[in-house]
């Protein structure tokens, strides 16, 4: 195990952390604010990498791309709030549960119908192709400017939220809607606007991983299932905690996939390593998670007065 392995694999669970980041703080907006439980979230995700790499691969500019992917992302999700989950708000988690469910099958078809059963291709934007020297060692710029870009959505995030007025609405619609409601404040459209705002995210989301994943159809569940973990082991409703928990899982998944085979080796015989190592870092962010709620039932870092602390 060379540093230069090491640093290389650490800097790929931050962006990893990152990508789940901006998953997990749109989900944990919707369910700190409205209690709503949105399994079709990683559908928005996936429809912002194939409007993202359409976009791209029409006009050859990555930013169009991203656009495309954020305010197309957002605006399916309005529509969605408004003409589809508006009348669930009410019900209980498991009719929520399943109507989303059906949004998942829905999208999935829809995107076979659009695009086909095969994957799209989105290449790196030509300007972050390059790698750049850290300290000696080389990384892809693409990656770091995932990185990059997912503090600066966490930094406008924490000013939107902590700093505006807007925040300080979400803030109270968060801790007791019907007082907000009562004050004069239109919570129907707020709660729009969070929804809209979590599928902007998603979308942002997969169009910044369209050029290092699979673009394809069902590719939002994988990382849906990666985005409850987080947000399980951060605290539900907590967008610091969305933010941390969501780089302890990069990194530990990230490092696990990538060194836990080698340590397994220096334990067993090299054909139980091989079959056993790939397991276990497969199982490892779950195994935390597991030790995260024996030992704190409410996340690392709870959200005490409401989701978006």
């Amino acid at each position: 195990m060379t540093s230069q392995l090491l640093f290389s694999q650490l800097l790929n669970g931050v962006q990893l952390g990152v990508l789940l980041f901006l998953l997990a703080a749109g989900l944990t907006l919707v369910f700190g604010i409205m209690s709503f439980v949105n399994l079709a979230h990683g559908s928005l995700y996936m429809l912002g990498a194939y409007f993202g790499a359409a976009v791209f691969a029409r006009t050859d500019s990555f930013l169009l791309g991203l656009l495309a992917a954020v305010v197309g992302a957002g605006v399916v999700g309005l529509m969605l709030d408004r003409f589809a989950l508006t009348k669930l708000y009410e019900r209980d988690h498991l009719d929520q549960v399943l109507a989303t469910f059906g949004l998942i099958l829905f999208f999935n078809e829809l995107i076979r119908i659009l695009w086909g059963p095969s994957s799209v291709f989105m290449q790196v934007p030509a300007a972050l192709a390059d790698t750049v020297s850290i300290g000696g060692i080389t990384y892809p710029a693409y990656r770091l400017a995932i990185i990059a870009a997912g503090i600066a959505v966490a930094a406008g995030l924490y000013l939107l939220i902590q700093k505006t007025r807007v925040g300080m609405l979400i803030r109270a619609g968060a801790t007791n809607s019907n007082m907000v409601a009562a004050l004069g404040v239109n919570i129907k459209w707020l709660n729009t606007l969070v929804f809209a705002l979590g599928a902007a995210l998603a979308g942002l989301a997969g169009v910044m991983a369209g050029p290092i994943v699979s673009v394809q159809p069902g590719m939002g569940e994988p990382v849906l299932i990666l985005t409850l973990v987080v947000i399980i082991i951060g605290g539900l409703g907590s967008i610091r905690g969305a933010f941390y928990a969501a780089l302890i899982v990069g990194v530990v998944d990230t490092l696990g996939r990538a060194f836990m085979p080698t340590v397994m080796r220096t334990l067993f015989e090299r054909n139980t390593a091989d079959a056993a190592g790939p397991a276990l870092a497969s199982m490892l962010i779950y195994l935390f998670m597991a030790v995260v709620l024996a030992l704190k039932p409410q996340g690392l870092f709870p959200a005490n007065a409401g989701a978006t602390r």
